[in-house]
């Protein structure tokens, strides 16, 4: 029976957390290489530099307190999107090596009858993480394309209130600082997005591998004798303890993630709902 290649089911998520800087080449972490160079200009420039510029904006809107809020939300965003990279970054070589134990054989399917119960599984998995992706990407266009659609982009309005130290009101650095801006949102919407989804995939693994152990002990009875119940009784136990193991490494990566996911979210929600009582209902903002 053909095996199932754990990292060929989550390829498309490890790709895009590649592009994203934040998952280098190889079984262990970050080494001196062209890699790490992308990846340090990268979150220079669109984790470091997007959130610095909109911070320091604080102070000169301090007295706006819709600006101030609107500001805070996205800078609240940004920031846990920018510690989840931390935490991945951080237990990269303990991910690396999850991804290398998913394909042992202890893991796999037995036969095609577990092969086949397992796929729902991974099918709900693609699902909900392309759902989230969807509706992320909705919330990028118009996000991105609010001064146009606001028609305050003649006034010169950025996607992100944040103060720069030149003259944005004057072409072309307003175009280049508004595509600055579009890219930086689209790059940290893109590694929270796939970081969300790494966890998922990983819940779900393990979610997997304890349907194939409760079907292992369902069919102990079909074993000819006793040795071999007992033998693979035995395996069971070993399955299972290895099963948690895996479960309390992956808990100790992204146990601080869902931490700060929930923190951030909370806060997000708060905000965008005082907002929705300072504008008008027929206003761009409501959308």
């Amino acid at each position: 029976m053909e095996r199932i290649d754990w990292n060929r089911v989550f390829r498309l998520n490890i790709l895009l957390l590649k592009l994203t800087g934040v998952w280098p080449p190889g079984d262990g972490g970050f080494e001196l290489n062209l890699y790490t160079v992308y990846a340090i200009i990268a979150f220079l420039l669109c984790h470091f530099g997007f959130i610095f510029f909109q911070a320091v904006n604080l102070y000169f809107i301090r007295n706006d307190l819709q600006a101030v809020t609107g500001t805070i939300f996205v800078l609240m965003t940004d920031i846990g999107a920018s510690l989840k990279t931390y935490g991945l970054v951080k237990n990269m070589k303990t991910l690396k090596q999850l991804m290398v134990i998913a394909n042992y054989d202890l893991f796999q399917p037995k036969n095609r009858h577990q092969k086949e119960m397992i796929q729902p599984n991974i099918k709900a998995w693609r699902t909900i993480v392309s759902t989230f992706g969807v509706f992320c990407s909705g919330w990028l266009i118009l996000c991105s394309l609010f001064p146009i659609l606001d028609k305050s982009s003649k006034d010169y309005r950025l996607p992100c209130l944040a103060w720069y130290p030149y003259d944005t009101n004057t072409s072309p650095q307003y175009e280049l600082t508004y595509l600055y801006q579009a890219v930086a949102m689209n790059f940290l919407a893109l590694v929270n997005v796939n970081i969300d989804a790494l966890i998922a995939a990983l819940n779900m693994y393990v979610g997997t591998q304890f349907d194939i152990l409760c079907d292992d002990l369902r069919n102990l009875h079909k074993e000819e004798t006793s040795e071999e119940v007992n033998e693979k009784l035995i395996k069971c136990v070993h399955h299972h303890r290895e099963i948690l193991t895996f479960a309390e490494h992956a808990n100790n990566f992204y146990n601080w993630l869902l931490f700060v996911q929930f923190f951030v979210g909370g806060m997000s929600i708060g905000l965008t709902m005082f907002q929705l009582t300072v504008v008008s209902s027929l206003n761009v903002q409501n959308f």
